[in-house]
């Protein structure tokens, strides 16, 4: 039985020096690999495996998530003194399902990871689950032992890395590390070409661009067996590294793969905060879910903008601002509850949001009308649904492709991510 949370740690310090981490946490990553199952309206979580990863890419100063943004939220705490020592908020693909028509009349599992900076001493871990009411569950505890033999090492696999851009210390760089899925060991030189047109496609982008110096972006040259990624509804269904696949959820341009523990485990063979995967194919896609993982197809002519906007969802955070019937889900966001996306609105609690950078004399909720194409305004329509929700500006790059930026409430939550992660 779930038992509701709230959170009652009074000692969460939100930020930390050196000293304190490396009193708390060691260089490496613990991973906790579990199952999340369910159907539309419940779900539980088993315990897959704990390894120990050989690197940590993390701040080593931000190790609380004030933002709190994400479907799930998992904090640790010491076993000893009680005190909160990490936290972080993320989505998955598991909490995207439950919103499908298929969940309510079938149950699935998908696999997930936990990733926190190793431990030095026992520590408790709860996950919570936000429900459709914006309240927390806790849907699992699990305590751990740092000297547990059955922590496994992560091998080192034998494929190089190859350094895209970026020299900054790990602990002071948004690390992001690209796996490639549907590249040949021929193609592996492509997938060079095609890593480095992803970072300089992301930081071509304002805030990205002003703020470039901190990133560091890595690639794992692991080669497919075969050309390309799967298209179910093509019959097509190439042997490749992770398994990637058109019509996830039976949306066809929706791209992403449930091979949770191959993508980690490539992953985990450089410090990453954020994971992004290439695949090779011209057919127009992706996916992106926040401190999940990114996906793009690599070949097609709006690459570019997939990759920015793609990244804008697992990195930031941020919403989808469009409203059609090419998404699979089905009441996504609850009207009577304020959506954690920093740039979506119910008007529930709008002062937490962008309204502070809005001129007073704009009216909410803002007409979309051409005359008010530039203004920051909120505009209704977005997060899948035409009413109900609502938006900063009527285009931005988490809405189409027509424009080359992104709206101010966009942009400033990509800022503050880049400096929680590299300040």
């Amino acid at each position: 039985m779930k038992t509701r949370f709230l959170f009652l740690v009074l000692v969460c310090l939100p930020f930390a020096t050196q000293a304190q981490f490396d009193s708390l946490f060691t260089s490496h990553s613990l991973r906790i690999d579990y199952v999340h199952a369910g159907t539309s309206n419940s779900e539980w979580v088993a315990i897959e495996s704990l390894s120990e990863e050989a690197f940590w890419g993390g701040s080593k100063t931000n190790l609380i998530d004030t933002l709190r943004y994400g479907k799930y939220f998992f904090e640790v705490f010491d076993a000893t003194t009680k005190q909160c020592i990490y936290s972080r908020g993320f989505s998955s693909l598991f909490g995207e399902w439950q919103t499908t028509p298929e969940a309510k009349t079938t149950s699935r599992s998908l696999s997930e990871t936990l990733l926190m900076p190793f431990p030095k001493m026992p520590v408790k871990v709860l996950l919570y689950s936000r429900l459709f009411s914006g309240e927390w569950d806790t849907i699992f505890r699990l305590d751990i032992d740092p000297d547990n033999y059955f922590i496994q090492p992560v091998k080192k696999a034998k494929w190089p890395v190859f350094d895209v851009f970026g020299k900054a210390d790990p602990a002071h760089a948004v690390d992001i590390v690209i796996l490639p899925d549907g590249y040949t060991m021929d193609e592996l030189g492509k997938f060079i070409d095609d890593s480095r047109r992803l970072a300089e496609s992301l930081l071509e982008f304002e805030p990205y661009k002003q703020l470039k110096d901190r990133f560091r972006i890595r690639a794992v040259l692991a080669p497919s067996f075969e050309t390309g990624i799967a298209v179910p509804a093509d019959d097509y269904w190439p042997e490749t590294a992770l398994s990637s696949s058109f019509y996830t959820f039976d949306s066809e341009r929706y791209c992403m793969t449930y091979d949770n523990k191959s993508v980690r485990n490539l992953a985990g063979q450089v410090p990453y905060d954020q994971i992004y995967i290439l695949a090779n194919t011209t057919k127009y896609g992706g996916g992106g879910i926040f401190n999940f993982y990114s996906l793009s197809a690599s070949g097609n002519d709006l690459s570019s903008k997939i990759i920015v906007h793609e990244f804008g969802h697992a990195f930031a955070g941020l919403g989808d601002e469009y409203y059609d019937s090419s998404t699979s889900y089905s009441d996504f966001y609850n009207p009577d509850v304020e959506p954690w996306e920093p740039n979506l609105t119910t008007l529930v609690d709008f002062d937490s949001k962008w309204k502070s950078m809005m001129d007073p004399s704009t009216p909410i909720p803002t007409p979309a009308a051409d005359s008010m194409a530039t203004i920051l305004g909120v505009y209704e329509g977005g997060g899948y649904v035409a009413h109900g929700v609502y938006r900063p500006k009527i285009d931005c790059l988490m809405k189409t492709f027509k424009g080359d930026v992104f709206c101010e409430a966009c942009n400033k939550a990509i800022v503050n991510m880049i400096h929680f992660y590299s300040d």
